[in-house]
């Protein structure tokens, strides 16, 4: 991706996006332990050969290099996507867990906010992850009570635990100013706090607003004309990128549009060095209109 080996005709296969606490910004990962930095400006190209194949789970490869469509995020076959969710946090496997948890307010647009939790050891990487273009911690503790209480705060504000990627991208370039974004997660935050029931052993955290807009490089971010709807054998993509947000990197085409790339449709291709000259040739689709309301969303 861009110049990720000297040669050509080298395969690499990536592992997804990364943002790394202690990095200025986010990483492609790519098998054996290497990664790209993605800094603004730079150029990317890679063609995807062959067919794609299941990433495996916790660590293990497949064991029936099993094929896995294009289109998901999740390069998993069935059993792999199975024992995979079976040791995280979100299926709730492990109420024992001793790690201490964060409950955390993010926002990402106008009426584009959510109650999630993270462990507190992965500090902020998981925001960022998830291209929050704002946000601040509400509370610290066991990770029964974390969840405990992000249920609570969920159904009390009207906010959803997820928030769909295309609403995500359709507002990125056309963002409230920064005072502003800080002034709605405040005000959510003020009334999360005033809420009863809050699990009694979880710490509640002060609102400190964190922006994440300069990281992602969204200032005067172009509207984005295209998302790329799958890889397929041969197709190739290319660009110099403008922003990178969550797994998101947008990419300034030859023709002059900007190309949303979902990092996690990269994972379970072999994929080669290919010009940023090669545009989008892969199917791409029409990125949905920004909404001045979010409607029926939540």
């Amino acid at each position: 991706m861009g110049s990720p080996g000297k040669a050509a005709d080298a395969v690499w296969r990536c592992e997804g996006s990364a943002w790394p606490e202690d990095g200025p910004g986010a990483v492609l990962r790519w098998e054996g332990g290497r990664v790209s930095p993605l800094t603004a400006g730079r150029e990317i190209g890679f063609r995807a050969l062959g067919v794609r194949r299941c990433v495996g789970a916790r660590g293990n490869a497949c064991p029936l290099a099993a094929p896995v469509s294009g289109r998901t995020t999740q390069a998993r076959c069935a059993e792999c996507a199975r024992l995979d969710r079976a040791h995280s946090v979100a299926a709730d496997t492990m109420p024992d867990d001793p790690r201490p948890y964060r409950v955390y307010l993010a926002w990402f647009g106008p009426g584009l906010v959510k109650v999630g939790i993270t462990g507190e050891a992965r500090g902020a990487a998981r925001l960022r992850e998830q291209g929050a273009v704002a946000y601040s911690w509400l509370g610290r503790g066991p990770l029964m009570a974390a969840r405990r209480t992000e249920e609570l705060l969920r159904a009390a504000l009207g906010v959803p635990d997820r928030i769909p990627y295309d609403a995500k991208r359709a507002v990125r370039a056309d963002l409230p100013q920064r005072a502003d974004r800080a002034a709605e997660v405040a005000a959510l935050h003020a009334r999360a706090a005033a809420l009863p029931g809050w699990a009694e052993t979880l710490e509640r955290l002060e609102c400190r607003v964190v922006d994440h807009a300069g990281v992602f490089g969204l200032d005067g971010l172009p509207p984005a004309t295209a998302v790329v709807r799958e890889l397929v054998d041969g197709g190739a993509v290319g660009g110099r990128l403008v922003a990178a947000a969550g797994p998101d990197l947008h990419l300034r085409t030859p023709d002059g549009g900007v190309v949303v790339v979902d990092t996690r449709l990269l994972t379970g291709w072999s994929l080669v060095r290919a010009g940023a000259d090669a545009g989008a040739g892969v199917p791409v689709r029409a990125l949905p209109a920004v909404r001045a309301e979010q409607g029926g969303l939540f």
